[in-house]
């Protein structure tokens, strides 16, 4: 087992090398003419900016001093997104730069110009027939050949000096325009993401209709808030633009479902601290994330609980028209405060209507086992940064919005911040406001 990891950490670090190398070679060694400091600024920008994201990770995970997380984290992850945004951008390049070539190359015969050599910066050498091998060709404008042994004649003046460059090789050009439009998507790309995390998210309005929910219940509002990620970089502000857009939206139950926090009570405690503002006329509930368990979990349940947010770990409440249960997240089975269904809804009245707050969408196969009417999710975060869509995907039952597994309805929400980069792309966040509807009304 151990050889298997070592061998697949050194096949990933061979891809991501190659890749780095790869956007080095197109963005700093193809636009400049040799050698220099342009293409060394390059090499040290790309791997200094891998250096503070390893040393970012790996802070946030030790538990290094907060004020080192928090100088490590902005530039740290957000090269993280850049460097796979750039990827993405050169090899799109790719597409484009046999196109402008040929363009310019119509665009030069059309004006009579000769055409480029094809390594303008090389000497070619090609075999004479009949001469040794590796016998360079004759210059037609040097001159005629001398004599075997005879001093080299000196070429005429009377013959056509050769063109001064006067700029880029074309091919040059097309290799600074490529690249210059490469890094500048790039950087727009994460820039307006990193812009849509930072101003808050928006709100996502929902209609679920419940058989089982009576007609007193009907437009009943549940405020999702899933993954808020609260850390080295979102802090008490963007905690503060949550607890407004939530209250904004007057709800009668607000639903807090895990990935509240990326760090310690000691650490983000004051960052935590607006969730006390939290209003809902039947109040607000929690339950743990896999990022809690990250973050020391029990003293989470306990903060929240005194910042007056009532955790549901593996409970339930009745509410006056339907059920409220809650579950524990999976990673808390390592510690033994896994998720415990029949706990939570084992003797419950199956006659009423049931929302279960769940923080991952794959737990809805137990919901389903359980009778649960409504599951509602956070983790998948939408994907976040596109195409992380796809994986996300492949790894959850629902990447985000409404679907139904038999008679069970599971909605996954795209989350309210953001982990890792303080960045979204394909996936904007949101707090999502689920309006119950009762098929008797």
């Amino acid at each position: 087992m151990a050889i298997v990891f070592v061998l697949v950490a050194l096949l990933v670090l061979a891809v991501i090398v190659t890749a780095n190398w790869y956007v080095w070679r197109r963005l700093f060694r193809d636009t400049t003419r040799g050698p220099g400091p342009l293409r060394r600024a390059g090499a040290v920008l790309i791997a200094g900016g891998w250096v503070l994201a390893v040393a970012a990770l790996v802070a946030e995970r030790s538990g290094a001093p907060f004020w080192l997380q928090r100088t490590l984290a902005w530039p740290g992850f957000l090269w993280l997104a850049l460097s796979m945004y750039l990827l993405l951008a050169v090899l799109a390049g790719e597409l484009v730069r046999p196109l402008l070539g040929r363009f310019l190359r119509r665009r030069a015969g059309s004006r009579g110009e000769a055409p480029e050599p094809a390594s303008p910066s090389r000497t070619e050498r090609v075999a004479v027939p009949g001469g040794p091998a590796g016998t360079a060709a004759a210059d037609p404008q040097a001159g005629p050949a001398p004599a075997s042994g005879g001093p080299a004649e000196p070429p005429t003046a009377t013959g056509p000096a050769p063109a001064a460059a006067s700029g880029p090789s074309r091919r040059l050009f097309v290799s600074r325009v490529v690249a210059g439009t490469a890094a500048a998507a790039a950087v727009g790309t994460v820039g307006y993401g990193t812009y849509g995390v930072l101003r808050g998210p928006k709100v996502k309005r929902v209609t679920v209709p419940l058989a089982k929910l009576p007609r007193a219940a009907h437009g009943y509002r549940i405020a999702v808030v899933s993954d808020v990620h609260l850390g080295p970089v979102l802090g008490r502000g963007f905690a503060q633009k949550v607890v407004d857009t939530v209250n904004a939206t007057q709800p009668d139950l607000i639903a807090v479902v895990g990935d509240l926090v990326d760090g310690s009570v000691k650490d983000l405690g004051p960052a935590a601290a607006p969730l006390a503002q939290l209003t809902a006329r039947h109040g607000s509930y929690f339950v743990t994330g896999n990022h809690e368990y990250f973050s020391g979990a029990e003293q989470w349940v306990e903060e929240v609980r005194r910042l007056g947010l009532i955790p549901l770990e593996n409970a339930r409440r009745e509410m006056p028209h339907f059920d409220l249960a809650g579950v524990n997240d999976v990673a808390g089975e390592d510690e033994g405060r896994g998720p415990d269904f029949a706990r939570a809804l084992g003797d419950r009245d199956t006659a009423r209507a049931c929302v279960l707050l769940a923080h991952q969408p794959v737990q809805i196969h137990d919901a389903v086992e359980h009778g649960v009417d409504l599951q509602l999710s956070g983790h998948t975060h939408g994907g976040q940064l596109w195409p992380g869509n796809l994986v996300a995907s492949g790894a959850n039952p629902t990447l985000a919005g409404l679907e139904r597994y038999g008679d069970t309805q599971l909605y996954v929400s795209r989350g309210a911040g953001a982990w890792g980069p303080p960045t979204r792309v394909g996936a904007p966040s949101d707090v999502t406001v689920i309006e119950l509807a009762s098929k008797q009304a």
